[in-house]
């Protein structure tokens, strides 16, 4: 897998949020790059190789520490998120640095880097796990619009991890209509449960099901497709629980 640049490539900096890192005041920073495109992302800009087209402007990691280290006391940890951020080759040195200072860290990914994943829960550099499902294995190149021929085994793996390091974590799929029905989110719970039976003797696992939203897509033609109703997506949310036990909304 190709990793960018040799030291943290931010493309973007929330100075503080109060609903990125659960029960913590974070402070979110986005990473430059992702090896996914799929069509709904909502951080177009993020997206490709770097240096990406547009006015982007990196941020300097120094600047974010600096802040950081003002901070203490109020803020209680650092979201990590991107494009990708297990693709940037300065991630481990950087949760060293931001542990440093005393703050937990959230990591969001897409699952496609489980050896970053690994090496950054047994360094005890993040405190918490968000990774995203997209969709049942053999749709996988429809939503992300590239052909990864070992993508099913490395998600796997680090679906492992998270229920095995007994690390504190979420599962997130983002549903769109036209790309999640049903018959789709019950393979998904299957297929998770495979993936979960042997490690836990009660199979419950922590799948969040959110909702599209259009607006700033990359795939400028979803910007104005509607997502789930409530009564829709409640559904989804019982047909997974059929399988597997855990599962939440977020509207």
């Amino acid at each position: 897998m190709r990793l960018y640049g040799e030291t943290m490539q931010i493309g973007g900096w929330q100075k503080t949020t109060l609903i990125d890192f659960p029960g913590r005041v974070a402070s979110t920073i986005f990473t430059v790059g992702c090896n996914f495109r799929c069509p709904y992302c909502h951080n177009p800009e993020l997206v490709g190789t770097p240096p990406l087209r547009g006015s982007l402007q990196l941020i300097d990691e120094k600047e974010v520490l600096e802040f950081l280290e003002k901070k203490k006391g109020i803020i209680d940890g650092v979201c990590i998120t991107g494009g990708e951020p297990t693709m940037q080759k300065d991630i481990v040195k950087f949760c060293r640095k931001v542990k440093s200072l005393g703050f937990e860290i959230k990591l969001d990914t897409n699952g496609s880097n489980p050896e970053v994943v690994e090496k950054l829960i047994k360094e005890n550099l993040v405190d918490y796990v968000a990774m995203d499902i997209k969709t049942r294995f053999s749709d996988y190149s429809k939503i992300t619009k590239l052909r990864i021929t070992n993508y099913e085994l490395r998600i796997k793996k680090t679906i492992k991890l998270l229920t095995k390091l007994g690390i504190e974590y979420e599962l997130r799929t983002t549903v769109v209509p036209g790309m999640h029905d049903e018959k789709i989110i019950k393979k998904m719970a299957e297929e998770i449960r495979g993936i979960m039976e042997g490690q836990h003797t009660v199979l419950s696992v922590r799948w969040w099901l959110q909702n599209f939203r259009g607006g700033k897509c990359l795939d400028k033609s979803y910007n104005k497709k509607r997502g789930f109703t409530e009564k829709e997506l409640n559904k989804l949310k019982v047909k997974a629980e059929g399988v597997i036990k855990g599962v939440k909304v977020r509207e």
